[in-house]
């Protein structure tokens, strides 16, 4: 009798393609939040430390979009290999705040033209927030969906 292959990918693969997929769209919900002026904070700031007016263009947009997702297949990565296993879902916002915090009150100043979290109005704060929320959940969630449906699957195939 041939085995069954359940997953075509690796753990770690479905992890890498889940945190640059967030990384895409977390900067695209940020992108749009400046664009509707929700906050004034831009994701574009990843491009401080670069000159040129090219920056403020389609393709800094697109370079931005592209480094926020390489980016953030590590903080998937990290992800993976602390809270897999955790299933409820105040993992991943928890996961969202502390990225936020760590952004906004630690690295701040690695970006010029950044200011601390303080400086930014309410609206600012709480949209960035909740894009960081929604950026942890979407890790959190599908990392650890992902993890239980693949220890499920291999029970299931022990026992055939």
């Amino acid at each position: 009798m041939q085995e069954k292959n359940y997953y075509a990918m690796s753990l770690i693969t479905m992890a890498v393609i889940t945190g640059f997929t967030a990384g895409v769209l977390g900067s695209l919900m940020g992108y749009l939040g400046h664009y509707l002026n929700f906050t004034e904070m831009t994701p574009g700031i990843i491009l401080a430390p670069w000159k040129g007016g090219w920056k403020d263009g389609w393709a800094g947009i697109l370079l931005a979009i592209l480094l926020y997702g390489i980016l953030s297949i590590l903080t998937a990565l990290l992800y993976f290999g602390v809270l897999r296993k955790r299933k409820s879902f105040w993992w991943g916002v928890s996961y969202g705040v502390a990225l936020f915090l760590l952004v906004f009150l630690v690295l701040y100043p690695l970006f010029p033209g950044t200011k601390s979290i303080l400086k930014y109005d309410l609206n600012s704060i709480l949209t960035g927030l909740s894009t960081f929320i929604l950026y942890g959940v979407f890790i959190g969630y599908s990392i650890s969906y992902e993890y239980e449906e693949f220890i499920y699957l291999n029970q299931l195939k022990l026992k055939q």
